[in-house]
């Protein structure tokens, strides 16, 4: 990986006959991010951010949460089928309530993918990226409380069908977020020429978002 100038970055790898089918996975991934990717035959390119592909971000969230994420009775129902049939199977009720997390995890497939950008640096310097970043973040923030949600109903369920105690209900942790031109954190980031990577605005204090 190199940078470039105005702050792209290039990627390859050395040695792979598939690296034209992995570059063009990996855009795809970075796209679904918001990112504006080129791929090539022998090469990579990360060119900042996408109006377009953060606006798709913005619409894909905001579908999950109206859509399956919305949806807590296909978890009840899920969860319940999973366990009355590892039940069955004779497995432990510990062994069933983890099970029956993991393959709802999979399902909501948004915890994983969340986690894939923990640490990420989100920056820009226009204003419509800018808002457009704090968007999405808000919108993700949602999403990882719903999914926490789902997550905790699945164990209560699974608990209780597999015959051991039922946890109380957990709260989803509390998010703060901060409506800046640093959201959280870029790899790249979308400066005018001569800024220095090290150079961020300062940030504002930030007030609790709201459950």
């Amino acid at each position: 990986m190199s940078d470039l100038p105005f702050g792209g970055v290039q990627i390859w790898m050395d040695g792979d006959e598939d690296s034209w089918s992995l570059y063009h996975r990996m855009a795809r991934e970075l796209r679904l991010a918001g990112w504006h990717v080129e791929p090539a035959a022998d090469r990579l390119l990360v060119l900042g951010w996408s109006a377009d592909g953060l606006t798709h971000r913005v619409q894909v969230l905001a579908a999950a949460l109206a859509g399956r994420l919305a949806d807590y009775d296909l978890t009840v129902f899920m969860a319940v089928t999973i366990a009355t049939r590892l039940r069955q199977e004779g497995q432990e009720a510990g062994d069933i309530v983890a099970e029956v997390e993991a393959r709802l995890r999979d399902d909501l497939r948004w915890p994983d993918r969340l986690q894939d950008l923990d640490g990420l640096q989100r920056t820009a310097t226009l204003e419509p990226l800018r808002l457009r970043l704090a968007q999405v973040v808000g919108l993700e923030t949602k999403v990882r409380r719903r999914c926490a949600e789902h997550l905790s109903l699945a164990v209560r369920v699974a608990t209780a069908v597999a015959g051991g105690r039922v946890p109380p209900r957990a709260r989803p942790p509390r998010v703060t977020t901060c409506l800046s031109e640093r959201v959280v954190a870029a790899s790249v980031p979308n400066r005018p020429p001569g800024l220095s990577p090290d150079v961020n605005p300062p940030l504002p204090d930030c007030a609790p978002s709201p459950r």
